[in-house]
């Protein structure tokens, strides 16, 4: 077997993920954790295996669950909301089974929903020492993605609660397993959850943009007539 080193500026890129992570928790310890700015927010937006109506509408699943959540069971439960093409994965923890019910039926409620993941757990909600480590966990489990070279970092989603890893995107069976192999090695995870919607290669290939096709900037004059004159500039 041969071992191959990740690239120095993969490597780089990896640790700038892990330094943009702690610094999230030196800023604001409930502010969620953004990456980049808008320029990086563009480019993710033109390389993501959804469309960008889709992705709008994942945000806005996310909000309306969200809020909704939070005005119906308030401090009953402290939950997550990730939407991936439609498909909602719930996390965090509730005080009953009752309440995890109640919170999926709220989602349910929910325009575009196309399905839902329920992984709440019926557990105390855990402290600012728990929530540190899981978002320390999801940033190294996003920056052994970039050094791996080929999982598509932009197709799949990370979140982790209690040490738990769930991945959402839409891959080939060959991208999930290396994604989990690579999360599962990652040290802190428990366990890891696939939420991924699986592709073919075919639906792969459909859903690779075609090459846009620059005009060119050279102009051929018409047979039997002259160049355009140019002026130089002065001296």
């Amino acid at each position: 077997m041969t071992t191959t080193r990740p690239s120095a500026n993969r490597t780089r890129l990896g640790t700038a993920v892990l330094g943009a992570v702690g610094l999230s928790l030196v800023l604001s310890a409930c502010a969620p954790l953004v990456l980049g700015g808008a320029a990086v927010g563009t480019a993710l937006v033109a390389s993501d295996r959804r469309s960008s109506a889709t992705q709008l509408e994942d945000q806005t699943i996310e909000m309306r669950a969200g809020s909704r959540i939070r005005d119906q069971l308030g401090g009953r439960a402290n939950v997550y909301v990730n939407s991936y093409n439609r498909q909602v994965l719930l996390t965090g923890e509730v005080q009953n089974e009752a309440t995890k019910a109640e919170a999926q039926s709220i989602v349910s409620g929910v325009d575009n929903v196309r399905s839902i993941v329920n992984e709440l757990q019926v557990i105390n909600s855990p402290g600012f020492s728990q929530r540190t480590t899981d978002t320390l966990i999801t940033g190294r489990v996003k920056a052994g993605f970039v050094d791996a070279r080929d999982i598509p970092t932009t197709a799949i989603k990370v979140t982790t609660t209690n040490n738990v890893v769930y991945l959402m995107g839409r891959v080939t069976a060959k991208e999930a397993e290396r994604a989990t192999h690579v999360a599962r090695n990652v040290d802190g995870v428990q366990r890891v959850v696939r939420v991924f919607e699986v592709l073919t290669e075919e639906e792969l290939k459909r859903l690779a943009p075609e090459p846009s096709v620059q005009p060119s900037n050279v102009v051929t004059p018409p047979p039997g007539s002259s160049a355009p004159a140019t002026t130089a500039p002065r001296q």
